[in-house]
């Protein structure tokens, strides 16, 4: 997961990007032939230290390797710290990252 975090004017603009392939149920059926196979990203959890900023529940309607955008005030962190993102999948599987903000 790639991540980039900017401070300006007390307010913390995040951009990151997760590789997934998102296989929704539709394209499970029709590649697999079975929809259980289906494969997404259903959580999203932002962190600054050790607050949570983001936390969120998706399904599969993000696209494959989905942007995700957001901001948050910064008064809990400052130029610097660290940003860790991370992202469950639909099978258990697990992705992080981590941004310096700036």
């Amino acid at each position: 997961m790639k991540v980039k975090a900017k401070l300006k004017k007390g307010i913390v603009k995040v951009k990151a990007m997760a590789k997934h392939e998102m296989t929704t149920y539709n394209m499970a059926e029709k590649k697999l032939g079975d929809r259980d196979k289906a494969n997404f990203i259903t959580h999203i959890t932002a962190t600054c230290n050790g607050e949570t900023v983001l936390d969120m529940s998706t399904s599969q309607f993000l696209s494959k390797n989905p942007i995700i955008k957001f901001k948050f005030k910064g008064d809990i962190c400052k130029k610097g710290d660290k940003l860790l993102m991370t992202w469950v999948d639909r099978s258990g599987k697990t992705g992080k990252g981590k941004g310096k903000i700036k």
